[in-house]
């Protein structure tokens, strides 16, 4: 059965996928709303919220929010990226309506305690430091900092030690009722679902609430910055950013597949001729995100403090390399790698209510997997090619961790 669309009178949207074969349901909340739209000395506000949360809802503790759920053999998940917030249920089919009751407690009515907060500080404040303990992946937050400078982008999702001790319960609670409007909501189910039945939970758990969108986050422009880490760690981190593109933009899938040829896998320029030929590197790749207008492409290297220099001037030089000489066998490559990529990617019911969430949020409508592998195919070598000098060209965003970068890079 294909995938349906719905929206409420207060313009809630409600996403539902029937798929045959299955015994299980996946149902999450989409709030189109993250850490770039947070104010001004309140970074690692959303992240905090969604941990607050889940402390005390609905008339229920912590313990009972998980026991309900835990109770059914269900599991219940969430988390906040830059520009969105997800809570997410997966359950047995009968049990979709526990789920998405607990769900709307969550978003709706939280205790949001002051005691519990404090104590939930430290909790956010050690998933920080082990954030800044593991460098493969706190430099890219320093990558993204650099690239969006004194932007509400460029913020850490988890923020900092100062904007976490400003966090109060009154700011939380502002952000959840300027933040989750009906019109920047979208709930979402697939698997063993009744369509019917999901349209009434929705009506009744969120169709009393007042029209409303979020107020939209100002547009980010990127940046030539830096950030040096001096830390010691045994490899020097590296990640080197591009100006990327937007999720509308029409390089979106060139941009894609020119990552993917330049340092997507195994039989990628950046793999082969980095780590397999000279040996330089033990983890190299090279990746392409996108937000509503703007977007990120990068490379990432780890390797020995001696070597990382070599090995950033030599990436620099194979992606001049692939925007000018990318062959076909490699875009067909790129093209089949993202296509299976995207189609094994949706066959679980959690994967399958996130894209329709995803594409809801972004496009407006159910997109679905055969128009955008038609457009992957679509993609001519040209177009590849271009993406990428026009990535290159943007400047230059560098972040490092774990040592002083060589001057010689």
């Amino acid at each position: 059965m294909s995938a349906r669309l719905h929206r409420l009178a207060n313009g809630l949207t409600v996403a539902v996928e029937p798929m045959a074969g299955i015994e299980t349901v996946a149902v999450g909340l989409y709030a189109d709303a993250g850490a770039r739209s947070e104010p001004a000395g309140l970074a690692g506000l959303a992240h905090m919220v969604e941990h607050m949360v889940f402390k005390g809802a609905g008339g229920r503790s912590a313990k009972g929010i998980a026991e309900a759920i835990e109770d059914r053999g269900g599991s219940i998940n969430a988390w906040t990226a830059r520009d969105h917030t997800v809570f997410q249920a997966r359950l047995l089919a009968d049990d979709l309506a526990l789920g998405t009751n607990i769900i709307a407690d969550l978003a709706r009515a939280p205790d949001l305690d002051a005691e519990e907060l404090e104590r939930e500080r430290h909790v956010v404040l050690a998933e920080l430091g082990e954030a800044r303990d593991t460098p493969d992946d706190i430099i890219f937050d320093h990558l993204q900092g650099a690239a969006f400078a004194g932007q509400p982008l460029g913020q850490p999702v988890l923020g900092h030690e100062e904007t976490i001790a400003a966090i109060d319960v009154p700011a939380m609670r502002r952000w959840i009722a300027e933040q989750y409007r009906p019109d920047g909501l979208v709930l979402a189910a697939a698997g063993k679902v009744d369509e019917d039945a999901l349209l009434r939970l929705a009506e009744d758990l969120f169709g009393d609430m007042a029209p409303g969108a979020a107020p939209k986050p100002s547009p980010a422009v990127f940046a030539v910055g830096t950030h040096h880490d001096r830390r010691r760690f045994d490899q020097l981190h590296v990640a080197i950013g591009f100006a990327g593109v937007g999720h509308r933009d029409p390089d979106l899938h060139a941009l894609s597949l020119f990552s993917s040829a330049a340092g997507g896998g195994m039989s990628s320029r950046l793999f082969q001729q980095v780590r397999e030929e000279r040996g330089l590197a033990y983890s190299i790749y090279s990746w392409a995100q996108s937000y509503a207008e703007t977007g990120l492409f990068g490379v990432y290297c780890a390797a020995a403090r001696g070597d990382a220099g070599e090995a950033l001037a030599i990436s620099r030089r194979i992606l001049i390399e692939t925007a000018e000489t990318l062959t076909q066998a490699e875009l067909d490559r790129a093209r089949a790698q993202a296509k299976a990529g995207l189609l094994m990617g949706l066959e679980s019911v959690a994967a399958r209510a996130d894209h329709m969430a995803r594409m809801i949020q972004i496009h407006g409508r159910i997109v679905p997997p055969a128009e955008t592998i038609a457009e992957l195919d679509a993609v001519t070598l040209a177009q590849a090619r271009a993406a990428g000098a026009r990535a290159l060209a943007s400047g230059e965003a560098l972040a490092t961790v774990g040592g002083k970068l060589a001057k010689a890079a």
